[in-house]
């Protein structure tokens, strides 16, 4: 059954599966949907055109679905959705989308969002992502499954962060960041492959040894950094995670990659 403190506001509209909780002085709009199993602690705000999963629970303070931060919204009909096992901390912000980015913003099933994070409008979230406390999203961001951003690291607009990849803490992110990757600094520059994250997250020997030449023939010095690609999807065609970086670095994107500090690319 439906749990309801008496001073929340509930909008009429709103769609909260049987089993929802919510908390103190939250208030819901009209365009609501939570799914199963959600749980809202007191004072948080939820609004827009916005769909939440199962299993979602949301602390106090935060801010999801409220228009977002463009001074070019003008009121279009957009929306955001949020996965199953979303864990939303204190003063977290997550922004819909808007008519110039797709209309969508998009958070994955098991993300983890500490506090003061924040999602600006049309970023698409993948699977399994961290935001550590105060990293920040700009809009039209992709932010790859099993990504960790940590603490006081800002991601530029339209920059992508590829899947297992790592951004160090206090880094500024204003260019694409390789998926498997680490980067760090102020401008932040790649500093190798994520190694503890793929250990963790059990990636074979050979996987991490077939990344880690890869990783060294794309940032070598000879030849261009497609001359490089080609040669690298030649070499590892078989192997699905190099290859996820082939095709990252291939795809036509607004950013260029971040490369190793002394890198002529």
């Amino acid at each position: 059954m439906t749990k309801i403190h008496p001073t929340a506001i509930i909008s009429e509209g709103a769609r909260l599966a049987d089993d929802v909780e919510v908390g103190p002085y939250c208030i819901i709009g009209s365009n609501v949907v939570i799914g199963a199993g959600g749980k809202l602690h007191s004072h948080v705000v939820i609004d827009g055109n916005t769909r939440i999963g199962k299993n979602v629970e949301i602390f106090p303070f935060a801010a999801v679905g409220l228009i977002p931060q463009d001074l070019k919204f003008v009121g279009e009909d957009v929306g955001l959705e949020i996965g199953d096992h979303v864990n939303i901390r204190e003063y977290v912000t997550i922004n819909p989308g808007t008519e110039g980015g797709g209309g969508l913003t998009k958070v994955g099933d098991h993300c983890h969002l500490m506090v003061g994070a924040h999602i600006a409008h049309d970023c698409i979230i993948g699977d399994h992502v961290i935001l550590v406390n105060h990293a920040t999203i700009a809009g039209h961001c992709e932010i790859g499954d099993h990504a960790i951003i940590a603490g006081l690291s800002a991601v530029i607009q339209f920059a992508r962060v590829g899947e297992h990849a790592f951004v160090g803490g206090m880094s500024g992110v204003e260019n694409d960041v390789i998926p498997f990757g680490s980067v760090i600094g102020n401008r932040a520059h790649l500093g190798g492959l994520n190694l503890v994250g793929l250990k963790r997250r059990g990636f074979s020997r050979e996987t991490i040894h077939n990344l880690r030449h890869a990783y060294q023939m794309l940032f070598a010095d000879e030849g261009t950094m497609m001359e490089r690609v080609d040669r690298v999807a030649e070499d590892y065609a078989a192997d699905e995670n190099v290859m996820k970086i082939v095709e990252f670095i291939r795809k036509d994107t607004k950013k260029s990659l971040c490369t190793p500090r002394n890198n002529k690319d």
